[in-house]
């Protein structure tokens, strides 16, 4: 894999700003008409370094490009986790360590080097670091890992957030169905098992909130009406079943919830 970084003079942290300044002091050295460059062999070289500033130059292809230098960097005598280790002040840097260490299967290495950068400054945030498609896959990333780690609550915060920037700007596409699947799961399963009722029942709002589908409101809405029929709030439960229902009267599951709170005698009044 050619080093485009290389060929152009730059490092892998560069600014924008910086590709262009070195593509065209490169340019100017390389220039065929010059009398101390060799006529053909100029022009090989420049079509590389145009090659270079063309890919780097524009976000999408550095992005695709960075990907691919990560892979191929970690199988040669360059360290890439080491090098961005140690910049250490470089919170570009930083944040593709972050994202390099999730992609490798380092993702306790990643969170708490996001804790502690996080921590440090105050107005932190990989987004300003990442470009758009690096960002979403780095959340999904992060949002997985605490998830294995039973960290349901931030787990769901970045799902959430994904959510929120795929309406914006699509990226996942047939993969957000993952994303609401997980969403699900966690709030109306693994929060209700160990969080605080009130608590379960608020984050399942949230995502009433976000109005995936009729048939995924009525879901939540039967495990709110499930929630409080625990707790002996029958009528709070009577009514949010019913909201349940009346957006999916083939809503499955409720029979036995029908019958504890009386659905039934409450229909016919």
């Amino acid at each position: 894999m050619i080093n485009y970084y290389e060929i152009l003079g730059v490092e892998p942290t560069c600014s924008p700003v910086e590709i262009k300044s070195s593509f065209r002091k490169k340019a100017k050295e390389l220039h065929p008409d010059l009398k101390h460059n060799n006529h053909k062999s100029s022009e090989d070289l420049m079509r590389v370094l145009l090659d270079a500033y063309e890919t780097l130059s524009n976000p999408l292809r550095r992005s695709d490009y960075d990907r691919e230098f990560i892979r191929y960097a970690s199988r040669v005598r360059f360290n890439y986790r080491e090098f961005l280790k140690n910049k250490k002040d470089d919170l570009v840097s930083q944040s593709k360590l972050i994202f390099y260490d999730l992609l490798n299967s380092e993702a306790d290495s990643a969170l708490q080097l996001h804790e502690e950068l996080s921590s440090r400054y105050e107005d932190f945030s990989l987004e300003h670091y990442l470009g758009h498609e690096d960002y979403m896959d780095c959340l999904f990333l992060m949002a997985e890992a605490l998830e294995k780690k039973s960290e349901f609550i931030k787990a769901c915060e970045l799902y959430k957030t994904l959510c929120l920037l795929e309406f914006k700007k699509p990226y996942f596409h047939h993969f957000m169905e993952e994303v609401v699947d997980r969403l699900r799961s966690i709030t109306c399963f693994k929060m209700t098992a160990c969080l605080a009722p009130q608590v379960s029942i608020k984050h399942i709002k949230d995502l009433i909130r976000f109005n995936f589908s009729r048939k995924d409101n009525a879901f939540f809405y039967k495990k709110i009406a499930e929630i409080y029929c625990t707790l002996g709030q029958k009528e709070l439960a009577l009514q949010y079943l019913a909201k349940g229902l009346r957006l999916d009267q083939k809503l499955p599951g409720v029979k036995k919830l029908k019958e504890k709170i009386g659905y039934s005698e409450f229909s016919a009044v």
